[in-house]
């Protein structure tokens, strides 16, 4: 075979296997699956179940799994954990 002859036929099938990659490319584009966003703020379920510390930790009994999320961030700014100091926070003032 002459070169020129040579170079096409390589040329043809770069040229082919260049195209069937971009259609995959393309295929596996459309077709991405999104998981649902589970975040805490927004999830009513996980303000109602009980903290899974709460059989271990005593200060946990009576949080929700919101709340004992939350709870480092509590002790670190002085917030009240119970309704109970919260009731003795406000006839203090």
């Amino acid at each position: 075979m002459k070169n020129s002859t040579m170079n096409t036929l390589i040329g043809s099938a770069l040229a082919a296997a260049a195209g069937i990659f971009v259609y995959k490319a393309y295929q596996e584009k459309t077709t991405v699956r999104v998981e649902e966003d589970h975040d805490m703020r927004n999830s009513s379920a996980i303000d109602e179940r009980e903290s899974v510390y709460a059989i271990e930790d005593s200060s946990e009994q009576g949080l929700s799994q919101l709340d004992s999320a939350y709870r480092e961030e509590w002790q670190a700014n002085a917030f009240p954990q119970t309704q109970k100091e919260l009731r003795e926070l406000e006839e203090d003032k």
